[in-house]
């Protein structure tokens, strides 16, 4: 059998920067910093507590809540960008891109700037006899950092199937006399899943995972496991913790994903039956 030595680096990659730093937190999560293998339970043990169990909540809630605005915005948008003229989608995806070529904490200070007290957003309102609004430093800030940053990773994975959806299927719908919202719950939205799905999965992930948005958008009042988690490592330097919390947020996110591609795996092609 002839070897295929074209996958050696990737798996000596995967190997070093993957597996073995995932065995190194857990072995972290799993001992005393006192010295030696001192197997102890203690740091999941404090997981568990409520008030970390709350803060693991609220990063859950607003990663879901992000992610479900970003999918009611993203999915106009790349019908948008897939039924534009073809001279047209190059000039749409790079408008839409560009925001993106900035650095990702000068678009979140950039945010800042806007919503504060006497920010743009204020001035705009005050012109209409609008008193300040306190914008800044709230939950809403903080989806709102989350959905201007990630919902591009909603909209390309959608774009891509949709560009690639065959025409005549939707013309045989409304040959059969579908209507426009018929054809769309029916053809278009059900063959369109895959990258819903995809973008669900890219956009869950990195919102339940942040702290910069909630440090710089929230002003440390929305502690999210992020947060916490760079705590324990960069102030606390209670490493065991922090690396308990990592396998638990490793384990909810893997959960999730298993959720979505089960899905995907019981609602293909339901839709056009």
């Amino acid at each position: 059998m002839k070897r295929n030595w074209s996958l050696y680096p990737y798996v000596i990659w995967m190997v070093l920067f993957t597996i073995v730093p995932i065995l190194m937190v857990f072995y972290y999560s799993i001992t005393a910093g006192e010295g030696g293998f001192n197997l102890t339970l203690s740091h999941y043990a404090r997981v568990f507590e409520p008030l970390y169990l709350t803060v693991i909540w609220r990063s859950i809630r607003l990663a879901l809540i992000s992610t479900a605005v970003c999918f009611l915005m993203g999915y106009p948008v790349a019908m948008i960008l897939a039924n534009s003229p073809e001279k047209q989608q190059f000039s749409l995806i790079v408008l839409f891109v560009v925001p993106m070529w900035m650095n990702f904490l000068a678009r979140t200070y950039a945010w800042m700037s806007l919503l504060e007290t006497n920010g743009v957003v204020n001035m705009i309102l005050g012109l209409f006899g609008i008193r300040p609004i306190a914008m800044l430093y709230t939950s809403g800030a903080v989806v709102l950092g989350m959905v201007y940053n990630y919902l591009p990773f909603m909209v390309f994975p959608i774009y891509t199937v949709l560009r690639k959806l065959d025409p005549s299927l939707v013309e045989a719908a409304e040959d059969l006399g579908a209507n426009p919202a018929r054809t769309f719950l029916r053809v278009i939205f059900p063959l369109s899943l895959p990258g819903v799905l995809s973008g669900i999965t890219m956009v869950f992930m990195p919102s339940v995972t942040t702290f910069a948005i909630s440090q710089l958008l929230g002003g440390g009042q929305f502690t999210l496991i992020g947060n916490l988690i760079e705590q324990q490592y960069l102030r606390t330097y209670d490493w065991g913790f922090g690396s308990a919390l990592s396998i638990i947020l490793m384990v909810i996110i893997l959960i999730s994903m298993g959720l979505i591609s089960r899905s995907d795996a019981y609602g293909e092609g339901g839709g056009l039956l």
